[in-house]
């Protein structure tokens, strides 16, 4: 327990001890103006907000694409299982250059969205495509050891006692998995929250458009104004802090509500 504590404080807790303590340079007011300003409100929702869309369409996809994976065999399955694993070794400036090269407006896919009226690179559907894109591999990798170890024998019980399909999904199925699946959000959200380098390339960082918090918190930086750059580091943090804390309540309550197989 010791070692534990001791690891975890170096580790975690006095860096982020050091972020609150810096912040304190500046007075209540100071600090209420800056988090209140309409670009840093405005960076704050296109982040929180995109993060958290993102995670869902993740949550929904990336479950569609464990249970293929899982239950189906079919040709090219092993090499479609690593594919999903290249957001996590590929570096996020390398996945920016390509997502940007890909919808830029006369990219392979960007062209023909172009003739659609649709723009994606350099605008929030841009941000809200590369978050989609480094968030699902922790819903599939979160997912997928809980459906392997789900026996299929189980909805094959289920439906010889005569449950349709749906009931099998709704009493079955997802009640086994929904604890691996808030775990997949809300790693999909805190990942999509803090992401710079693939975001960067494809938002275009137009201030109170397409800027996301993190790329705020750097521009403060790189003009000498740390306590700003701390403030809103600071409301980041304790936003992300108290959604992550949600999420983990309730996998916690659906883990004790889960049927026992």
């Amino acid at each position: 327990m010791g070692l534990t504590l001791t690891w975890l404080s170096l580790i975690v807790l006095i860096p982020l001890a050091g972020l609150f303590i810096r912040s304190t340079e500046l007075s209540l007011e100071q600090f209420w103006g800056i988090v209140t300003s309409r670009r840093t409100l405005s960076a704050l929702r296109l982040s929180f907000g995109l993060a958290f869309a993102a995670a869902c369409v993740n949550l929904v996809m990336g479950t569609i694409v464990v249970w293929a994976l899982v239950r189906y065999r079919f040709p090219g399955r092993r090499l479609f299982d690593a594919i999903v694993d290249v957001p996590f070794a590929l570096p996020t400036a390398v996945a920016g250059v390509a997502l940007t090269a890909l919808f830029a407006q006369k990219g392979w896919l960007g062209a023909p969205l172009a003739a659609l009226g649709i723009k994606v690179a350099f605008t929030p559907l841009g941000i809200f495509i590369a978050m989609i894109f480094i968030g699902i591999p922790f819903v599939v990798r979160t997912v997928q050891p809980v459906l392997i170890d789900l026996d299929p024998e189980i909805e094959e019980a289920a439906a010889s006692l005569g449950a349709g399909r749906w009931h099998i999904v709704t009493r079955v199925i997802l009640p086994s998995l929904t604890p691996a699946l808030l775990t997949g959000f809300a790693l999909a959200f805190a990942r999509a929250v803090g992401e710079y380098g693939s975001v960067i390339f494809i938002a275009g960082n137009l201030p109170n458009v397409s800027e996301i918090a993190p790329l705020l918190v750097v521009i403060r930086l790189s003009e000498f104004r740390y306590a700003d750059a701390t403030a809103i580091a600071v409301v980041m943090l304790v936003v992300a802090f108290v959604i992550i804390f949600a999420v983990n309540r309730l996998q916690r309550w659906a883990q004790a509500q889960a049927p026992s197989t």
